[in-house]
């Protein structure tokens, strides 16, 4: 062995995202892939060719939200694309998280229904945690109200452990196996991630009857347990990965 080869140390993770809109980011969870030594590779999935990735490539693959409905394939052809790379890597057994519009991918990839909601959810919503839920990471989200901004939802397929309900949707988080986590909620979400979908929402905010200013308050007071919340579900899944 040369000296290189003794002061190399091990390779980094590897984190493969899917984007599907600039503004919507990995958020707070990027700090504690930073943390945990992942370099980041960023895949704007409207743009790319999602048909050149391999579904076992990277250590971990993140399946951010988007504005985009996981249905409207003939819309945006790409998401028929993912369908089929996220299909593989479950398949594969490899890490994969999605959130959001992620999660309803994951859904359908396994062969659930995507669908359009009756209502959007908007606000800050404490999940209801399954038996299986309470042991798992996602137990650090009980009690307390994580951001809901969704109007898509899908159907839980054979293959997933449901580990939170909500409300307003009956599935609001599962897993796949000891390597698959999947949220409806938004752990991802800063101060200034806020701001921004806020506003971009105008329209939106209109429909639902939503104050801007209204909203805003409720983000701050929301906000930082949110985020505690977050890391500390995101941090025990990933170091649960043994990778």
């Amino acid at each position: 062995m040369t000296a290189a080869e003794v002061g190399a140390g091990p390779a980094p993770r590897r984190a493969i995202v899917l984007r599907h809109n600039d503004h919507i980011t990995l958020g707070n969870l990027e700090p504690v892939l930073r943390e945990r030594g992942y370099d980041i590779r960023i895949v704007d999935a409207a743009v790319e060719d999602v048909t050149a990735l391999d579904p076992e490539d990277g250590d971990l693959l993140i399946v951010l939200g988007g504005e985009q409905g996981a249905y409207e394939t003939d819309l945006h052809p790409h998401l028929a694309d993912e369908l089929v790379y996220i299909r593989g890597r479950i398949d594969a057994e490899k890490p994969i998280f999605g959130i959001c519009l992620g999660a309803q991918l994951m859904a359908g990839a396994l062969g659930g229904h995507n669908y359009k909601g009756e209502k959007p959810d908007l606000g800050y919503r404490e999940v209801e945690l399954t038996e299986a839920g309470l042991a798992s990471p996602i137990r650090h989200v009980a009690g307390v109200g994580m951001l809901e901004w969704h109007g898509d939802h899908y159907t839980l397929p054979e293959r997933a452990t449901l580990l939170a309900s909500g409300d307003a949707y009956d599935n609001e988080a599962f897993a796949i196996g000891d390597f698959g986590l999947a949220v409806q909620f938004h752990p991802e979400v800063t101060d200034d991630m806020h701001e921004v979908w806020t506003l971009n929402s105008t329209e939106l905010f209109a429909e639902e009857g939503v104050d801007a200013d209204e909203w805003r308050a409720l983000g701050r007071g929301h906000q930082p347990p949110m985020q505690l919340a977050s890391r500390a579900m995101f941090s025990e899944w990933l170091d649960g990965l043994g990778l």
